[in-house]
């Protein structure tokens, strides 16, 4: 990526620092080619002195200067921030919008003109620099563009291109999963507790189980139920629980869940888009 580009991200939440700390961690550009916006100044003081970058509490000051721009903001919120930014956005910025649910094709309306727009999925692992992002983008966005835009996503995680239309059920399966995995780590740390384990101990070896498996799957591309059947020896104690948790359903009640999280998603951009059948 070009160091003389300055990235602008609107929104200085978790999500927000966690994009800056993966870009200034991994040197893509100097930090004073960074800037954040956000009305919470004791965050803003934060970021600057842990991360080293600019900050404002202008979006539209952070706009006139930058050439990549995220809006990390909830998707209600990017029908109030984009009429104020969207004069002061330089015709050939990348606006990265990291809204929920909402389509480029509703970006694009709010900004009333056409720009180079690219819609992506993170989720919470970016502040630890472990997000799986999925990401789309519209047709004016050219090879160079999306180049630094994956070497950003990058800078945090991993990152995948897909269809647009994928996007929902990436959010299923990607975007809300660290409250699906907070749930079941917890039933795990529970059971532990249960069993005498003190309830920290219990969290460390769910978390570390965990973490260990995500890492072997990705790196040795070994599938889930291969690895199932490696570990669960013929009568052994694994086999016993994945019997028991499939008796009371487990498999069936994840699926349901990640379909009920995409199809929330699928609902909320036809609501913003004006096309749902119930409003």
């Amino acid at each position: 990526m070009d160091q003389n580009k300055t990235i602008g991200i609107i929104g200085g939440g978790n999500m927000g620092g966690g994009i800056i700390s993966g870009i200034v961690s991994s040197g893509l550009v100097p930090p004073e080619r960074v800037i954040a916006s956000d009305i919470n100044i004791n965050g803003l003081r934060h970021l600057k002195e842990s991360y080293g970058i600019r900050t404002t509490t202008n979006n539209t000051e952070l706009c006139l200067e930058s050439d990549i721009i995220f809006l990390v903001v909830k998707p209600y919120l990017l029908s109030a921030v984009i009429p104020e930014i969207r004069d002061a956005v330089n015709a050939d910025a990348v606006i990265v919008s990291v809204a929920a649910g909402r389509s480029i094709s509703y970006v694009e309306s709010l900004f009333g003109r056409q720009l180079k727009v690219v819609r992506i999925m993170p989720n919470l692992g970016a502040v630890v620099g472990e997000s799986m992002t999925g990401y789309t983008k519209n047709a004016l966005v050219d090879e160079d563009d999306i180049m630094d835009v994956q070497e950003i996503l990058s800078s945090f995680g991993r990152c995948e291109e897909v269809a647009e239309n994928l996007l929902d059920i990436v959010t299923g399966i990607s975007g809300s999963a660290p409250a699906y995995i907070s749930t079941m780590l917890d039933a795990m740390a529970d059971a532990g507790v249960l069993n005498g384990l003190p309830r920290a101990k219990a969290y460390t070896f769910a978390a570390q189980a965990m973490l260990g498996t995500a890492k072997y799957l990705l790196e040795t591309q070994t599938t889930p139920s291969a690895l199932k059947d490696m570990v669960c020896t013929p009568g052994g104690t694994s086999i016993v629980a994945v019997a028991e948790m499939e008796r009371l359903g487990i498999r069936s009640a994840i699926m349901a869940g990640v379909t009920a999280c995409t199809e929330k998603s699928i609902s909320m951009a036809a609501i913003a888009n004006g096309t749902d059948s119930k409003k």
